[in-house]
């Protein structure tokens, strides 16, 4: 593993998976009495995705942002079928056992929350609490869709606003609210400035080859997944116009044991920022929740 010092309050850090993959990570500094935070992107997304997070909880919180393999400055694969959830759940247990994490709060978005539940069944009590936001056992077809059919679609703009203005005719369902400026930095958590001096999506457009596979949408059962978070704090957040995560299974998924509480974020689709005014008060309250329980162990 090497680390540089970056101008922010961050620390970027790079570890080695078993494949020989050199997969990047942000390291937020903060409190070491307290067990770390690991935020887990979603499929098309990176580090950027959870700066405003991050840069809100650390000094009390010690956060830890993984990049997947594929994304942003993490290498990409050279067989595109490991772009899937059991590969990155061995690239994350290697960063686990490099940085010595004995326990740690773990915060999924999308894919991010896929992979949470599947860590809880691997490593449960390494996990002293999780957020999963926007994402449950069960997923709407319809979302999945649409998914399906922009993952792996390349994207490159000559500037930064053109990209804003793509990002917003994309998303305008998602965000109905945001204006201009949000766009413009949405898009530069997207995308990245390419040697060629175009703006372009950052990550590996193979990603999406292992959704072309048939029958591989066959899995594990994620309501036994889920279940094995029970005992810990559990925040699940879902954006209140999402299509693939629907509110039926929220609130089945808050219902289903002691400890759940279910967050819906107004006026946003899949999936939230986790920024939102009823995101950060949600969060906070996981945390509390947390620290509650390490008190108690």
């Amino acid at each position: 593993m090497d680390e540089r010092r970056n101008l922010s309050n961050f620390t970027d850090g790079f570890w080695w998976s078993k494949d020989g993959l050199r997969l990047h990570y942000r390291d937020y500094p903060g409190r070491e009495d307290r067990p770390p935070i690991l935020c887990i992107p979603g499929l098309t997304r990176n580090v950027r995705d959870f700066e405003g997070v991050a840069e809100r909880l650390a000094g009390d919180w010690r956060v830890i942002v993984v990049e997947l393999r594929g994304r942003g400055e993490s290498a990409y694969a050279k067989d595109p079928m490991t772009y899937v959830p059991l590969t990155y759940l061995q690239d994350i247990e290697a960063l686990r056992i490099e940085l010595k994490l004995e326990r740690f709060v773990a915060f999924g978005t999308s894919l991010g929350g896929i992979l949470t539940m599947l860590l809880a069944t691997a490593e449960r009590d390494r996990i002293a609490g999780a957020l999963l936001n926007d994402v449950g056992p069960q997923l709407e077809a319809a979302g999945l869709a649409r998914i399906r059919g922009y993952v792996g679609r390349g994207s490159s703009h000559p500037t930064w606003m053109h990209a804003a203005r793509a990002t917003a005719e994309a998303n305008a369902d998602v965000y109905p609210t945001y204006e201009i400026g949000d766009w413009l930095r949405m898009a530069k958590q997207l995308y990245r400035l390419a040697p060629s001096g175009r703006i372009t999506l950052d990550y590996d457009m193979r990603i999406a080859e292992p959704f072309r596979v048939p029958g591989n949408e066959a899995g594990p059962d994620m309501w036994k997944a889920f279940d094995a978070l029970a005992g810990r704090p559990v925040l699940v957040t879902r954006g209140a116009l999402s299509d693939i995560f629907g509110q039926a299974t929220a609130e089945k998924m808050a219902a289903r044991f002691d400890g759940v509480e279910l967050a819906e974020i107004p006026d946003t689709g899949h999936a939230p920022t986790l920024e939102e005014p009823a995101a950060v008060e949600a969060i906070d309250r996981l945390l509390a929740h947390v620290l509650e329980g390490e008190a108690k162990r």
